[in-house]
């Protein structure tokens, strides 16, 4: 039975899990490999250490500063094609969180099928308080949550609790730390009962009936030219440049 199952970890403790361009080609390559692989029926994700993401690495977020439009545009490429590959697995896909979930963070649990939250953990859509849009992971977000939810989070970029992500229906379930294994295993268990090739159809299905099932809708490519032009931006550099000198943006009233 542990044979058709696959854990996936984060394992960049000592920066909380962030994301960078290589954990972000590893992780959609090892979802793409599991996704091909017949004898996996479920996957799930966690994070080491402290907290499951904490976002987008600082290096990493110097380095989008300075790139160029075509590069910003090939890394939102890159970083859309994740979620989606993520969203378009035909296992069921379980995600732990804990600690920390902020920015992209939200993109990869938006995408996946079942989240378990541990009750301290913190969530944020911080991207307006750089100057910028939560642009690829949009349609994964909204198509969970909704347009009304999607607008209190990502409009406000305020953090918020567990309890509030399950309301927002982000999260599944909102347990103890003590209790995550056992909700794990409970989640597994259900998958591992049903019918594998019905899991992957009832997928499609659920994404058919949403409208969200086209690999190649222009939407993907539309969020990763809007990112790229947001960073470029004046806001998005000012935003970015208050970040790393540790002031506040020229638009901060308060």
């Amino acid at each position: 039975m542990g044979e058709s199952m696959a854990w996936v970890n984060l394992d960049r403790p000592e920066v909380r899990n962030a994301l960078n361009p290589e954990l972000i080609r590893e992780l959609t390559e090892v979802f793409d490999w599991l996704n091909n692989r017949d004898d996996i029926r479920v996957i799930i994700l966690k994070g080491n250490g402290k907290c499951f993401c904490a976002g987008a690495d600082l290096e990493y977020m110097k380095d989008m500063a300075r790139y160029s439009y075509p590069q910003n545009l090939a890394d939102a490429e890159r970083l859309s094609k994740l979620f989606q590959t993520i969203y378009f697995c035909n296992k069921a896909v379980i995600v732990d969180v804990h600690g920390a979930c902020i920015g992209g963070a939200n993109g990869i649990i938006a995408a996946a099928d079942i989240v378990i939250a541990e009750k301290e953990t913190k969530f944020a859509f911080s991207e307006v308080c750089l100057g910028i849009t939560p642009a690829t992971i949009s349609p994964f977000v909204v198509s969970k949550i909704g347009n009304t939810a999607a607008k209190e989070l990502m409009l406000t970029g305020r953090r918020f609790t567990a309890e509030e992500a399950k309301d927002f229906r982000l999260v599944n379930v909102v347990v103890d730390e003590s209790e995550m294994i056992d909700t794990e295993r409970q989640y597994i268990d259900h998958f591992l009962h049903a019918s594998p090739d019905a899991i992957a159809e009832c997928k499609n299905l659920l994404r058919m009936v949403s409208g969200t099932d086209d690999r190649y809708s222009p939407i993907f490519m539309q969020t990763s030219v809007a990112i790229a032009n947001q960073r470029i931006s004046k806001s998005g550099q000012e935003g970015m440049a208050a970040f790393f000198e540790k002031r506040k943006p020229a638009w901060d009233l308060l």
